[in-house]
């Protein structure tokens, strides 16, 4: 069992820099892939990033290449999502979800959802 809670999310000007926090309780969360994802109302929910047990490879969609970092550090059973040179377009609510496979995680079937952190950004 994995439960995720999501923090730093808020509000920011556009251009503006926000890092969003997934913490994980459990023993065996080096053992899970973890992905972020962002939904509007209204809309899908859409894959942000995702990133491998060990960290050692990650995944993005392409409109927050170059301007989002996923990272993660188990020894804080903690995935962190580094938004830069952030866009009124990426207004949303941010969510991580946990699975043992990967392609569970970025197909948006993950196990393990947290419940979620708002992030607007103004223009």
């Amino acid at each position: 069992q994995v439960q995720l809670v999501e923090s730093g999310g808020g509000l920011v000007q556009a251009g503006g820099s926000l890092r969003l926090s997934c913490a994980a309780s459990g023993r065996t969360f080096g053992s899970y892939a973890i992905g972020w994802f962002r939904q509007v109302p209204g809309k899908e929910r859409e894959f942000v990033a995702a990133i491998t047990w060990s960290g050692e490879y990650t995944y993005y969609t392409d409109s927050v290449k170059d301007r989002f970092t996923i990272s993660r550090d188990n020894a804080k059973n903690t995935v962190y999502l580094q938004m830069n040179s952030l866009k009124p377009e990426d207004t949303a609510v941010y969510s991580c979800a946990a699975d043992l496979r990967w392609n569970m995680v970025v197909a948006g079937k993950g196990d393990y959802w947290g419940q979620g952190a708002q992030v607007t950004v103004s223009s």
